[in-house]
């Protein structure tokens, strides 16, 4: 199969223009003998790369985002001579992190929107951003070292940032990830996918089927536009701008027939 027939077989242009790009990176690698990376994938974008990789055979790369815990990846790709252990030695050439250390008064008073939206306001695009790291003085933000010094040179600029220490530090200088989880219980009459979204956005069964139509819907980092989808224990819910959740187990049916769901809320 060749590239145009590959790119043929996604029906989304945006699924197109992704893999294009990726399959673009891979022969660089090839023709040159060289290292090639990509810009940071998202879970649904990851999935789609993971199955095509698969697909044509491909065996040299790797995905890599700062740690194993980390949501945000880009593929590497490799020459033959090279292996995974190589491979550690140059992570840092792709990717660092831009630490910023609050002033006290700011301590926990920041989220994970605050510090993107101050990225987003610099004109940085999603795609050159990994995961942000938030702790209690600050952040961990990983990013691709083509915009690296633009980003520590401008982000003082911004009020937020402006008393805010911020610094270079090595990709393996990154903090752990701390996820923080929540069980919450919702009363559904099935499992299908219209039912969960309406009881876990807390909105009305319309506007849920409005947001999967919408294709703001992923399960299991899919993207899912039919509402009557059935799921089932231990699949992933994400919702662009609600969140992400899992369905832990069908605790019990009720008298009038419904079930008693346990959800596992990311917070």
């Amino acid at each position: 199969m060749n590239k145009q027939e590959i790119l043929n077989s996604y029906k989304k242009e945006e699924d197109r223009l992704l893999v294009a790009k990726v399959l673009d990176k891979l022969e660089l690698s090839k023709k040159r003998n060289k290292i090639a990376n990509t810009d940071f994938l998202d879970m649904y974008q990851k999935n789609i790369i993971q199955n095509l990789l698969n697909h044509i055979h491909c065996t040299n790369y790797m995905f890599y985002g700062g740690n194993d815990d980390v949501e945000r990846t880009v593929v590497i790709f490799y020459p033959e001579k090279f292996n995974e252990n190589i491979m550690e030695k140059n992570y840092k050439q792709i990717m660092s992190i831009v630490q910023i250390i609050l002033p006290k008064d700011l301590t926990r008073k920041y989220t994970h929107r605050d510090y993107l939206g101050g990225l987003m306001k610099l004109g940085i695009k999603r795609e050159k951003i990994g995961d942000i790291i938030v702790f209690e003085g600050g952040a961990d933000i990983i990013v691709l070292n083509e915009k690296l010094d633009f980003i520590v040179t401008n982000l003082s600029n911004l009020t937020r940032f402006s008393k805010a220490n911020i610094t270079i530090k090595e990709i393996n200088e990154l903090h752990e990830v701390e996820v923080k989880t929540e069980i919450v219980q919702i009363i559904i009459s099935s499992l299908r996918l219209d039912n969960i979204v309406s009881e876990i956005a807390k909105t009305s069964r319309t506007k849920a089927e409005e947001i999967i139509r919408q294709g703001r819907v992923f399960v299991n980092f899919e993207n899912i536009t039919k509402d009557s989808k059935m799921l089932k224990e231990l699949d992933i819910i994400t919702i662009r701008g609600k969140g992400r959740f899992k369905i832990v187990d069908v605790e019990r049916n009720t008298k009038k027939g419904k079930l008693v769901v346990n959800v596992e809320k990311y917070v």
